[in-house]
């Protein structure tokens, strides 16, 4: 039998849900106006009349963003990037974290006391890329895979998660039928891991596909490109442009100009998009893996 619900159950679900539909039109719209307006008339999106439908439909900003070869190497490399390094950041943190949560690890506090040490302090970014430079991995590949392997943040998740749903009761059981710590971490506590393991994921693997700074600072090659930067490029390349000095160059520099703005919403839609179509497979983990990671240090 429902239960029947008071007037002022009603006034409040009325508001409620108003509430809520203005928060989703806020956050969804800027959304929507970046695909509209990157399928739409430079010239309407310049005065402004595109607003909820696509003016004069123009796929010129797509055609021209991915008819450069780059995009497809800097989407190769990000790819490459992305998979290597969100495997071997989880893999660390993961272990980094698990021995961390034991307490028969010896000098756990001074480990734990040194890593957050780090996460306010740093060496700075000179010494950083002397240090790069000296171990000869400037303009190597493997720099955007190392550099910020593991993060701090995550560990602490992760080995509050290992705190609170691995007990010592449980180690204690698996130890009597014959468990070592080891053989412990591979078949009980990665097992039951499958929450925090996919929320690490999505942190390493978005922070991993967004980075441009790193490929910025330490690599030249543009062969070895991400695809951030790859497109920074490009949207560089559109805005720069040397003084026109014939009446040709001047109707060049307006069309140019004219696509600048559909290239800048095509970047968006382009860099954006694979992250877009992986987040909702990970998705059902994600809230249950924060929570139970985030109960208490």
């Amino acid at each position: 039998m429902a239960i029947r619900k008071s007037k002022e159950d009603k006034v409040f679900d009325i508001i409620n849900y108003s509430i809520l539909f203005i928060l989703v039109l806020i956050i969804i719209y800027p959304l929507y106006f970046v695909v509209i307006a990157s399928v739409s008339n430079p010239d309407a999106v310049n005065s402004g009349s595109v607003t909820f439908w696509p003016q004069g439909v123009s796929f010129e900003g797509y055609s021209k963003l991915l008819g450069d070869s780059s995009i497809w190497t800097g989407y190769r490399n990000s790819l490459i990037y992305t998979t290597c390094g969100t495997f071997l950041s989880v893999i660390t943190t993961i272990s980094a974290a698990f021995s961390l949560s034991r307490k028969q690890l010896f000098g756990r506090n001074f480990l734990m006391g040194y890593f957050v040490f780090t996460m306010y302090f740093s060496g700075g970014m000179i010494p950083l890329y002397i240090t790069v430079n000296n171990l000869g991995l400037y303009n190597n590949p493997l720099v955007l895979i190392i550099l910020g392997m593991v993060s701090v943040y995550n560990m602490i998740i992760a080995r509050t998660f290992f705190q609170t749903n691995l007990p010592d009761e449980l180690f204690e059981a698996a130890e009597i039928d014959g468990c070592g710590t080891f053989q412990f971490f591979l078949r009980i506590a990665i097992p039951l891991s499958k929450a925090i393991i996919a929320v690490l994921v999505v942190f390493y693997g978005v922070a991993q596909w967004n980075s441009y700074f790193n490929a910025m600072m330490y690599i030249s090659n543009k062969e070895y490109y991400p695809l951030q930067l790859v497109l920074r490029e490009i949207l560089l390349q559109s805005r720069m442009v040397e003084p026109p000095t014939t009446e040709g160059a001047i109707v060049d520099l307006i069309e140019r100009q004219k696509y600048a703005e559909l290239i800048k919403y095509g970047v968006i839609i382009v860099s954006s998009l694979p992250v877009l179509v992986v987040y909702p497979f990970a998705q059902k983990y994600f809230v249950k893996g924060v929570m139970i990671g985030s109960v208490k240090g």
